[in-house]
């Protein structure tokens, strides 16, 4: 049965990532999609325009949101992303449509 709302855990970056003084942890929701780096984002701290992957409307500079993308390579077996590729997949959601995607067909 898949689980609604996840399951929020953190963990700590691949060293490669890490600062010099201590490793950075990221926010890592398992979901029946996969696991997830999940980052919510303040509305001050937007100033760009993104289009929410789940309503496909525009998340205006200003909203509160979430960034998304999986956890581990798809290819893998288990191995963490590495900072670069991860960028590929990030995408921008509207915080309630994270939230409902286990929801939409």
């Amino acid at each position: 049965m898949p689980r609604r709302g996840g399951n929020r855990r953190d963990r700590a970056t691949p060293p490669g990532n890490r600062g010099p003084d201590r490793p950075q942890l990221q926010p890592i929701e398992e979901a029946a999609d996969g696991d997830w780096v999940v980052r919510r984002i303040t509305g001050t701290a937007t100033d760009k325009t993104y289009r929410c992957p789940g309503c496909d409307q525009e998340i205006r500079p200003g909203t509160p949101h979430v960034v998304s993308w999986p956890a581990y390579a798809r290819d893998s077996d288990l191995d963490p992303w590495e900072t670069e590729s991860a960028a590929d997949w990030r995408r921008h959601w509207h915080t309630a449509c994270w939230r409902a995607r286990d929801r939409r067909h």
